[in-house]
């Protein structure tokens, strides 16, 4: 599939930047650059939460690439495949993250965030009480924090990829283990 918008001209360091970064420019940024300062707002907050530190930055992958599951982003599970290679997490579990309730890969704390994830991208929300109260004993507030707004810039990335029409774009090629299937009904949490 292609974009529904049509790729913008990068800046040519920028475009250098990604290349020399990721292989290839991402497909969402070519899109995003029809209006720069989208973009580039977007670029700085993605930028800034790569570098927020309260939080395992495994369990992030694996909450973004929940939401990507569940919203059907196939560009953002492409791509957090490819990050969980580089983060040397565990490529099993990472092929399993779209199907992580009918999978025994995952630790007691992955799966209560990966079921975090999937209930603040339920619409409405339906993130519980216990499950916030387990996960901030078991976390901590400032990491808790820092993993709630990480899943709601996941759930912003995912939304404009799909709307726009993005989809994977081949980076998770480089892993040796094919990303598991959704299940075919979405399993409300």
């Amino acid at each position: 599939m292609t974009p529904r918008i049509p790729k913008a001209t990068l800046p040519t360091e920028l475009k250098e930047n990604l290349v020399r970064q990721l292989g290839a420019v991402p497909e969402p940024v070519e899109v995003a650059f029809n209006q720069p300062d989208v973009a580039t707002s977007s670029l700085e907050f993605s930028g800034k939460a790569a570098q927020w530190n309260a939080c395992d930055e495994g369990l992030k992958t694996f909450a973004h690439m929940t939401v990507a599951a569940q919203v059907g982003c196939s560009w953002c599970l492409d791509i957090n495949y490819f990050a969980a290679l580089n983060q040397n997490l565990d490529l099993n579990k990472a092929s399993q993250v779209p199907n992580w309730r009918n999978s025994d890969v995952f630790t007691s704390l992955e799966r209560d965030v990966m079921e975090y994830a999937e209930a603040m991208t339920n619409t409405p929300t339906t993130v519980t009480d216990e499950l916030s109260a387990s996960l901030l004993a078991r976390l901590g507030p400032a990491a808790l924090v820092e993993l709630t707004v990480f899943i709601g810039f996941a759930n912003l990335s995912t939304r404009v990829n799909t709307a726009h029409g993005v989809t994977s774009q081949g980076y998770s090629d480089a892993c040796e283990i094919p990303l598991a299937k959704r299940p075919e009904t979405p399993v409300v949490a």
